[in-house]
Protein backbone atom coordinates (compact mmCIF):
# COMPACT_ATOMS: atom_id res chain seq x y z
CA UNK A 1 0.00 0.00 0.00
CA UNK A 2 1.18 3.46 -0.67
CA UNK A 3 0.13 7.05 -0.65
CA UNK A 4 1.88 9.55 -2.88
CA UNK A 5 1.18 13.28 -2.73
CA UNK A 6 1.94 15.83 -5.43
CA UNK A 7 1.05 19.41 -4.56
CA UNK A 8 0.08 21.61 -7.52
CA UNK A 9 1.56 25.10 -7.30
CA UNK A 10 -0.99 26.70 -9.64
CA UNK A 11 -4.12 25.27 -7.96
CA UNK A 12 -5.18 24.68 -4.34
CA UNK A 13 -5.23 20.91 -4.84
CA UNK A 14 -3.00 17.94 -4.20
CA UNK A 15 -2.87 14.94 -6.52
CA UNK A 16 -2.99 11.94 -4.22
CA UNK A 17 -2.11 8.53 -5.63
CA UNK A 18 -3.72 5.64 -3.77
CA UNK A 19 -2.35 2.17 -4.44
CA UNK A 20 -2.82 -1.25 -2.88
CA UNK A 21 -1.51 -4.69 -3.87
CA UNK A 22 -4.46 -7.09 -4.08
CA UNK A 23 -3.51 -9.71 -6.69
CA UNK A 24 -6.53 -11.91 -5.99
CA UNK A 25 -9.10 -9.11 -6.04
CA UNK A 26 -11.32 -8.30 -8.99
CA UNK A 27 -12.14 -4.73 -7.95
CA UNK A 28 -10.80 -2.21 -5.47
CA UNK A 29 -12.12 1.27 -4.73
CA UNK A 30 -10.92 3.97 -2.38
CA UNK A 31 -13.84 5.37 -0.43
CA UNK A 32 -13.72 8.31 1.92
CA UNK A 33 -14.75 11.80 2.92
CA UNK A 34 -13.57 13.19 -0.42
CA UNK A 35 -16.05 11.11 -2.48
CA UNK A 36 -18.91 10.65 0.01
CA UNK A 37 -17.82 7.03 0.59
CA UNK A 38 -19.03 6.22 -2.94
CA UNK A 39 -17.21 3.23 -4.45
CA UNK A 40 -18.25 4.16 -8.00
CA UNK A 41 -16.38 7.46 -7.64
CA UNK A 42 -13.29 5.80 -6.19
CA UNK A 43 -12.62 2.90 -8.54
CA UNK A 44 -8.94 2.02 -8.90
CA UNK A 45 -7.36 0.56 -12.02
CA UNK A 46 -5.74 -2.87 -11.84
CA UNK A 47 -2.17 -3.01 -13.10
CA UNK A 48 -0.50 -6.12 -14.57
CA UNK A 49 1.42 -6.75 -11.34
CA UNK A 50 -1.83 -7.01 -9.33
CA UNK A 51 -1.65 -3.56 -7.79
CA UNK A 52 -4.69 -1.31 -7.92
CA UNK A 53 -3.95 2.38 -8.41
CA UNK A 54 -5.76 5.68 -8.86
CA UNK A 55 -5.05 9.42 -8.68
CA UNK A 56 -7.49 11.90 -7.13
CA UNK A 57 -7.26 15.69 -6.83
CA UNK A 58 -8.08 16.69 -3.26
CA UNK A 59 -8.48 20.24 -1.97
CA UNK A 60 -5.49 21.22 0.18
CA UNK A 61 -5.37 22.20 3.83
CA UNK A 62 -7.75 19.40 4.76
CA UNK A 63 -7.81 15.99 6.40
CA UNK A 64 -9.68 13.07 4.85
CA UNK A 65 -10.69 9.69 6.24
CA UNK A 66 -10.66 6.78 3.79
CA UNK A 67 -10.50 3.00 3.37
CA UNK A 68 -10.04 0.57 0.51
CA UNK A 69 -13.12 -1.46 -0.47
CA UNK A 70 -12.04 -4.83 -1.88
CA UNK A 71 -14.44 -6.73 -4.16
CA UNK A 72 -17.30 -4.75 -2.63
CA UNK A 73 -17.24 -6.85 0.53
CA UNK A 74 -14.22 -6.14 2.74
CA UNK A 75 -12.36 -3.05 3.86
CA UNK A 76 -8.67 -2.43 4.37
CA UNK A 77 -6.68 0.48 5.77
CA UNK A 78 -3.53 1.90 4.20
CA UNK A 79 -0.40 0.96 6.15
CA UNK A 80 1.24 4.20 4.99
CA UNK A 81 -1.63 6.51 6.01
CA UNK A 82 -0.70 9.74 7.78
CA UNK A 83 -2.69 8.56 10.80
CA UNK A 84 -5.78 6.60 11.81
CA UNK A 85 -9.05 7.80 13.33
CA UNK A 86 -11.63 5.78 15.21
CA UNK A 87 -15.06 5.68 13.59
CA UNK A 88 -17.95 4.79 15.92
CA UNK A 89 -20.32 4.11 13.01
CA UNK A 90 -18.07 1.43 11.51
CA UNK A 91 -16.66 0.39 14.91
CA UNK A 92 -13.13 0.43 13.50
CA UNK A 93 -10.34 2.79 12.52
CA UNK A 94 -10.20 4.62 9.20
CA UNK A 95 -7.02 5.65 7.41
CA UNK A 96 -6.33 9.40 7.32
CA UNK A 97 -4.55 11.47 4.65
CA UNK A 98 -3.56 15.07 5.33
CA UNK A 99 -3.05 17.43 2.37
Amino acid sequence: MALKKQFIKTKPVCKVTFSIAEKNANTVAVVGDFNNWNAAEGELSKLKNGTFKGVFELPVEATYEFRYLIDGTSYSNDTEADSYKWNDYANTENSVVVV
